[in-house]
């Protein structure tokens, strides 16, 4: 059964080498990064489950240990799932997607030890209804099971925003944190996977998992976060 859920958004930026200068503009980010997942080591969980958006090659589960690379963005760094740190070294076979890497490195972070780590990149074209099917299928599964959702919302939130200005954008945003903020998990079931791609909402495919995770779970929400500092949509909230 799902005992506690954390949502953080999963720029790059988050990791300050990546950041570089313009690492402290992202400090309160981090910070309520790190509550929302202080929210899930005090839920006692028997293992957590990270979820996030992935190109085709990372898509499915990846298990405790898989590595993933932050060199792309100029970084010699690499971040382990579950333990280990960060190391420079070899790769495992399939690297971890980007959203999954900045989870690893999050969690490392706070040196999570609450509980075993594995991860599942989900994709855009997964429709809503696969989505909370998965969402369903880790809850059902036994123990006491956490979720650590990453995704960032719209991505057309200004003039200078990665998908240009889109008006729809701040509305779309603005519906899925008051669903995070009172863990309204019929809201994120019913949100529009069409206009959600159009405003490169990269979280809506891990949110409905989370919806159906949560479903008959009884949590409730707290909104942590909310912001677009680069025109990009991010949301943390905890749900316990």
């Amino acid at each position: 059964m799902l005992v506690a859920a954390a949502v953080c958004p999963c720029p790059p930026l988050l990791v300050p080498a990546v950041a570089a200068g313009a690492a402290p503009e992202l400090d309160a980010l981090r910070a309520a990064c790190a509550d929302a997942l202080g929210v899930l080591s005090a839920a006692r969980p028997d293992r957590l489950i990270v979820v996030g958006p992935a190109e085709e090659e990372g898509r499915g589960p990846h298990p405790q240990g898989a590595t993933g690379s932050f060199r792309g963005f100029g970084v010699d760094l690499d971040v382990v799932l579950g333990g280990g740190g960060a190391v420079v070294g070899e790769h495992d076979e399939r690297e971890l997607p980007a959203s999954l890497a900045v989870a690893a490195w999050l969690l490392e972070r706070v040196r999570w030890s609450a509980a075993p780590v594995t991860g599942l990149g989900v994709g855009e074209p997964l429709a809503a209804e696969r989505c909370i099917q998965t969402g369903q299928e880790i809850a059902a599964r036994s123990g006491r099971v956490a979720l650590l959702v990453m995704g960032d919302a719209g991505a057309c939130r200004s003039l200078k925003a990665p998908g240009y200005l889109d008006e729809r954008a701040a509305g779309f945003d603005e519906g899925v944190a008051r669903a995070l903020e009172t863990a309204d998990v019929a809201a994120l079931k019913a949100l529009d996977a069409e206009l959600a791609y159009e405003l490169k909402a990269a979280g809506r495919a891990p949110w409905q998992v989370l919806a159906g995770a949560a479903e008959g779970a009884g949590l409730g929400g707290q909104l942590l976060y909310e912001d677009a500092p680069y025109g990009v949509g991010y949301l943390v909230a905890a749900w316990s």
